[in-house]
């Protein structure tokens, strides 16, 4: 990782760490941990923040976040949580952007940190209905690196465990999550059961997740699907670190290298 890119997101990770809600865990959510019988702690998980909101703004989405994080964290899993909002992220689907004309791109260094964890976790507000602008961008850039392989010739997220965490004063939650699950898995990831939680207050204007009687904290309905998500992330995590996906009928070489090729696809496709 290049000397800048280190600096940016170390300086993004501290104003994070600095302003980072730090939501209490409920009594069963605690037992669940101090009970806890397996080991997530080789397991490595980074959230993406995709609110609009640069650091240190307050960001309810961050809110969210910080419960499931919570979590993670009291089982053993390093947790790392980036506002991609407070980089210079170049447009485009390559990755790196400086290699096609842009002064400045700071995404392959949270590329790295993508490549690094065994969790990948979106979160984003809603607007007009979707997920956040930033939201779109970061899957841009991740879908720039999908093409490369792993060690075993499959698509270089093939292993990884994904999810998503979704905020808003509106409807919206199951669509922003069917967009980004599916994005996710569309480039390699693994989606466990249930991989996706949210909150939403009452229709129109009103108080956001971290507002002052929202609501929100104390939802047992958010607090339980966020709860669920996250082990479910950690359980499906750990068997993909410890087996993987067979490398068998789905590397890339194989298929380009085939003998027969019945079907060829025309280049001009």
């Amino acid at each position: 990782m290049r000397n800048k890119d280190c600096r940016f997101l170390f300086l993004s990770t501290f104003y994070d760490l600095q302003n980072r809600p730090n939501m209490e865990l409920s009594t069963f959510q605690k037992e669940l941990n101090d009970n806890n019988p397996f080991d997530f702690s080789a397991l490595k998980a980074v959230f993406l923040n995709c609110t609009l909101k640069k650091s240190p703004e307050n960001s309810h989405t961050a809110g969210l976040i910080s419960m499931s994080e919570g979590i993670m964290r009291a089982n053993g899993v390093a947790t790392e949580v980036i506002r991609p909002v407070d980089h210079q992220i170049a447009f485009g689907v390559y990755p790196d952007m400086t290699e096609l004309g842009w002064d400045r791109d700071d995404w392959p260094a949270i590329q790295d940190k993508v490549m690094e964890a065994d969790i990948l976790i979106l979160g984003s507000p809603i607007w007009l209905g979707e997920k956040s602008s930033i939201a779109s961008l970061v899957i841009e850039r991740l879908y720039g690196y999908s093409g490369k392989m792993n060690n075993k010739g499959q698509y270089a997220y093939y292993g990884k465990a994904g999810g998503c965490l979704i905020t808003g004063n509106e409807d919206g939650i199951k669509h922003c999550a069917m967009n980004i699950l599916y994005s996710l898995q569309h480039l390699g990831y693994v989606i466990p059961p249930q991989a996706d939680a949210g909150w939403i207050g009452e229709a129109g204007p009103g108080p956001s997740y971290l507002d002052k009687n929202s609501g929100g904290p104390e939802n047992d309905f958010t607090n339980r699907n966020t709860t669920f998500m996250t082990w479910n992330l950690m359980h499906l995590a750990q068997m993909l670190k410890q087996s993987g996906i067979p490398a068998y009928g789905n590397q890339r070489d194989a298929w380009d290298n085939r003998s027969n090729k019945d079907h060829p696809n025309p280049e001009y496709r």
